[in-house]
């Protein structure tokens, strides 16, 4: 269980939470929502003991019995002994070490079989046992299957998996770990409908307590008995599934408004009441200021309905014509090593199509992408660019964000050359003013998804190569994406698995992978969309 008291949390000049209090009883799962940037990763880090330096905190939080924690970006490397998959997962019950030791105890014990020797080699295969070491391999398959990790993978470099990959990966070693208490940051990322469904009947199953933070509205639905609501500054709790919590919200919401209105309406009427017995006689006078007084307490206890939050509007700007044909592809091939991705790809994109890729997690989509935007050399073929074709390119990663440039900085000058112009871009996607100051590293990963985005529009692209632009966006903000996608003039090329999303962007064309097959869009293939 998660106990937490007094919490305050504070970036830059940005006040993330103030003085919040919460319990994750044994064996209650708990969802953590609100708006991007609102600061539920801070929070999250806070709670673990792990906080970014940038963050100031203070207050107590208590994780009683073990704990385990899904990170919304994946380790690089990850936490094995070696940087395989399979190493990664056994750190989580601490097998890699153990089986390390056991090893070199084993030679030690060849070499000199003493009874110290022999003892220590009995007391580590006994720890290895005890920690499941020889079902391992079993359970770790059976979790690999149940998420749509292909088995062979587990034992690949880790460095050499693709995003969702290394998600899945992820997923396993935590599941793998099975601790008393697990704490996810939205583990339905890159995961197709089958493995959804699978990890949401685990997460059912599962009998320790749960915290996670996640945009899956089903997710939430199904597996959570009561929510955090972080929203400015304050964490509301409500009980029941997110649904429930959607119902309670609005009716507390409702309510506190219609009682804000009519003692608003009480202090105005007095107040003018009182002023119109000032300045005549002094019983008058005395009444008005009794009066006073009675506006002063309900002043003091008035009901403060919250803001409600604005529906999200993004807006590029008009592209300028590029010529007809503003990228092809011709014999592309990407290889790592002895591993070939893509074979021969061959596309050819009028102005103003949107194209879709689609394929399994590893079939080559972030490499295709990253080729046509010419941050990677193919290994074979070439990529042409047209006429008057200026590329706007969104990294799944968002590598094309300079980590050590604050979110302003990051901002193109060349088109809006006034920084206040920059800073209400940064606003109209989202991004608070305070976090203009803030190092890319610091801001959540929504934040960044929206400062990618603000990015493009900041520049003169007329064609777009956007990989997952919605990963790690709420609700609201994947729907404004989409509009602001779907009214757009240019051209794109998009890799989504979000069904909705692709569907509102009206596709004209689609390159299904690993197929390699360039062809129309038709409405069966929303199908092969959420496949991962």
């Amino acid at each position: 269980m998660i106990v937490g008291s007094s919490i305050t949390i504070e970036i830059g000049d940005r006040r993330l939470l103030e003085d919040a209090s919460f319990v994750v009883g044994a064996g209650e799962k708990v969802g953590l929502v609100g708006r991007n940037g609102a600061g539920k990763s801070s929070f999250v880090s806070v709670v673990i003991g792990e906080p970014a330096r940038e963050l100031r905190h203070s207050g107590n939080v208590a994780i009683r019995g073990t704990f385990g924690f899904l990170p919304q970006v994946p380790l690089p490397r990850g936490l094995g002994l070696d940087p395989s998959g399979f190493s990664h997962v056994l750190s989580g019950r601490g097998l890699d070490v153990l089986d390390d030791a056991m090893g070199k105890a084993r030679v030690q014990m060849e070499k000199d079989p003493s009874p110290e020797n022999i003892e220590l080699f009995s007391d580590l295969e006994e720890q290895f046992r005890e920690n499941g070491g020889y079902e391992a391999e079993a359970t770790m398959a059976r979790i690999a299957d149940g998420l749509g990790l292909r088995q062979e993978l587990l034992l690949e470099e880790i460095d050499k998996l693709s995003g969702g990959q290394r998600k899945r990966l992820d997923l396993v070693r935590i599941l793998f770990q099975s601790p008393e208490t697990m704490i996810l940051d939205e583990p339905t990322n890159h995961l197709d409908m089958p493995a959804k469904k699978w990890l949401m009947e685990e997460l059912e199953r599962y009998p320790g307590a749960l915290l996670v933070i996640s945009h899956d509205l089903s997710l939430l639905d199904r597996s959570i008995s009561k929510v955090l609501h972080l929203a400015d500054g304050r964490l509301h709790e409500f009980k029941g599934t997110y649904s429930s919590y959607l119902i309670q919200r609005e009716e507390s919401q409702v309510r506190k408004e219609r009682v804000s209105t009519l003692e608003a309406r009480e202090i105005k009427r007095l107040s003018t009441l009182a002023d119109s017995m000032r300045g005549s006689t002094v019983r008058r006078a005395r009444v008005a200021k009794s009066i006073d007084k009675r506006v002063e307490r309900l002043e003091s206890t008035h009901t403060v309905a919250r803001r409600r939050e604005r529906v999200a509007t993004f807006k590029l700007p008009v592209p300028r014509r590029s010529g007809g044909v503003p990228i092809s592809a011709n014999a592309l091939g990407v290889r790592y090593g002895k591993l070939v991705v893509l074979n021969s790809v061959d596309l050819s994109i009028a102005r103003g199509d949107r194209v879709v890729v689609i394929g399994r997690n590893g079939a080559g989509k972030s490499s295709l992408l990253r080729c046509l935007a010419g941050v990677q050399e193919p290994s074979a073929g070439e990529v042409k660019l047209g006429a008057n074709v200026s590329i706007g390119y969104f990294a799944q990663e968002h590598e094309q964000i300079d980590a050590n440039l604050t979110a302003l900085e990051n901002v193109s000058d060349t088109v809006l050359s006034e920084e206040s112009r920059r800073r209400a871009l940064l606003g109209s996607f989202g991004l608070p003013a305070k976090a203009a100051g803030q190092l890319p590293d610091t801001l959540s990963g929504g934040e960044r998804a929206k400062l990618g985005l603000a990015m493009l529009a900041a520049g003169d692209a007329n064609t777009l190569l956007l990989d997952e632009p919605t990963n790690n966006l709420d609700p609201a903000s994947i729907t404004a994406v989409a509009k602001m996608l779907s009214t757009w003039d240019g051209t794109i090329v998009v890799v989504s698995h979000d069904r909705a999303f692709v569907n509102a962007l009206e596709p004209t064309y689609c390159l299904r992978l690993p197929d390699e097959q360039f062809t129309h869009w038709r409405d069966e293939y929303l199908d092969e969309v959420e496949a991962r």
